[in-house]
């Protein structure tokens, strides 16, 4: 196994932690950064979580704005033009949806 040497700059703070961790592993600086960084990679998400993260937000704050807009149009309204104005609302206009960066783009 080749090992390749790599220089990171850690703030102070984190390599005193690094130390103190090390230390009480009896390992060098190096190995128990390797370590870390090991153990760290293991409990690691495979994907991205901040992609999902971003997705459900997304997706959470339409819910609650879906459910404001439905508390505030008139109950008597037609279901059609209540789904109608919520998705206006909520997508926004069809003029400006080529704006929107979140929609899929339609091949012209």
């Amino acid at each position: 196994m080749f090992e390749i040497i790599s220089a990171v700059k850690l703030p102070e703070g984190l390599t005193a932690a690094v130390d103190a961790w090390a230390r009480t592993h009896h390992l060098s600086r190096s190995e128990a950064i390797c370590k870390l960084i090991n153990l760290g990679l293991k409990i690691a998400p495979t994907a991205p979580a901040s992609a999902h993260m971003v997705t459900s937000d997304a997706t959470r704050l339409e819910e609650i704005a879906v459910h404001e807009i439905e508390a505030l149009l008139d109950p008597a309204l037609p279901a059609d033009e209540r789904e109608r104005r919520i998705r206006r609302l909520t997508e926004g206009p069809p003029e400006f949806s080529h704006e929107r960066i979140d929609l899929p783009k339609h091949q012209t």
